[in-house]
């Protein structure tokens, strides 16, 4: 990799429509139950705090902003850092 400090970002208002179909209506009706997405495997690295969230979820990603960490955790999800 030539630029090893480009890093593909993504908000948090758009992470459920990268995700797919499906994952809203998981999260809404999970039941305790909240889906994991992970952003790596989209090609995206770094979560930025941009748009609100009000469902729950588990998003797996190499970068948290503060504020992005913030407001999973306050929807009732959790960040789970990827090497």
């Amino acid at each position: 990799v030539k630029n090893r400090k480009f890093c593909l970002t993504i908000n948090v208002d758009k992470i459920i429509g990268a995700a797919g179909e499906g994952y809203y209506e998981a999260a809404k009706n999970g039941g305790g139950k909240a889906p994991i997405i992970d952003l790596v495997s989209l090609g995206y690295f770094k979560l930025l705090g941009n748009g609100q969230i009000d469902v729950p979820l588990i998003v797996k990603a190499k970068y948290f902003s503060k504020l992005a960490e913030k407001k999973i955790v306050a929807a009732g999800g959790a960040c789970v850092l990827v090497a």
